[in-house]
């Protein structure tokens, strides 16, 4: 299979979806994005990637480094997170205070604003600032040192941040947030407002394709524990339309607002793609139907 030919089809074919779709205009700096761009690049085992279109602009991480987040939280501290944050779909929008309460504190999953402060306050309580943490991941495994958090966008996040301040206060309530709240929601911030392009966010993800090894060969996370973020990943990672994702992609997926999606084949690939046009539930429009049609032609998928 040519990869580079692969993705010239997949672009091709998914052109009258390139355009579509509203960016995400609540937070001011990343509604001023065009959205009639996007990229695709696919990382493979060996390190090797291939990339066309926009693949080497850089975006907004956004909700995406929640998967890098958890990831780091449990090769650090083994699987003690699991008892402050849930595995399941939550029904809800990914920035809801209602079941919070119904659920005494416990989030749904790590994927959702709340599951997510869940873990950046874990995540910090072990290697002190979880954005720095996630920072250097990135940069790692990207092998590029010049990946960095946005600081207008943090900026911007930050000035509209009353929502996850009342989420973060809210958990801290039921003990569920054990850091200075502030400080955990700026790290949060922080993190989401690394920028990052294609390329750089396909190969930080490959450990998910390998089972765990880092690019030097080490081992981050059991092939256990990367099954189950995978797993986590399928059932939570694209907001309340995963069930969508998955009929149509058949992969395990996390989306992010800034129009970005990783996806995982399992021994084979991640693939990062990013067009910053989103659907109603804040997933990129042309993203995932370039996922859709990369699946379609090469018959990967976990099904």
């Amino acid at each position: 299979m040519d990869m580079d030919q692969l993705l010239a089809q997949v672009v091709q074919d998914i052109e009258p979806q390139i355009g579509s779709g509203v960016v995400a205009d609540y937070i001011p700096a990343l509604a001023q994005v065009d959205p009639a761009q996007f990229g695709i690049a696919v990382a493979l085992p060996d390190g090797s990637v291939h990339g066309t279109g926009d693949w080497t602009e850089p975006f907004s991480l956004q909700s995406i480094s929640k998967l890098f987040t958890l990831a780091l939280a449990l090769s650090e501290n083994d699987e003690s997170i699991w008892p402050r944050v849930g595995r399941e779909p939550s029904g809800n929008a990914f920035n809801s205070l209602v079941q919070l309460e119904y659920e005494n504190g416990i989030p749904r999953n790590p994927f959702i604003n709340a599951g997510a402060l869940v873990v950046t306050d874990h995540l910090a309580g072990v290697v002190g600032d979880a954005a720095d943490s996630v920072l250097d991941f990135l940069r790692a495994e990207a092998d590029n040192p010049q990946i960095d958090c946005d600081d207008d966008v943090a900026a911007s996040e930050a000035a509209h941040a009353d929502r996850n301040l009342a989420l973060a206060h809210f958990l801290a309530s039921y003990d569920n947030i054990r850091g200075d709240v502030p400080r955990v929601v700026d790290q949060y911030v922080r993190q989401c407002a690394i920028a990052i392009n294609c390329r750089d966010l396909a190969l930080a993800g490959l450990f998910l394709a390998r089972h765990g090894l880092r690019r030097d060969g080490s081992r981050m996370l059991s092939p256990g524990q990367t099954k189950r973020i995978n797993a986590v990943m399928l059932t939570c990672g694209t907001y309340d339309a995963a069930g969508e994702f998955a009929y149509r992609v058949g992969l395990p997926g996390k989306s992010g607002v800034g129009g970005g999606i990783l996806a995982v084949v399992p021994g084979r690939c991640s693939v990062a793609v990013w067009g910053p046009g989103l659907d109603k539930r804040g997933n990129s429009v042309a993203g995932v139907a370039a996922l859709d049609r990369f699946t379609a032609l090469t018959d990967w998928s976990v099904f």
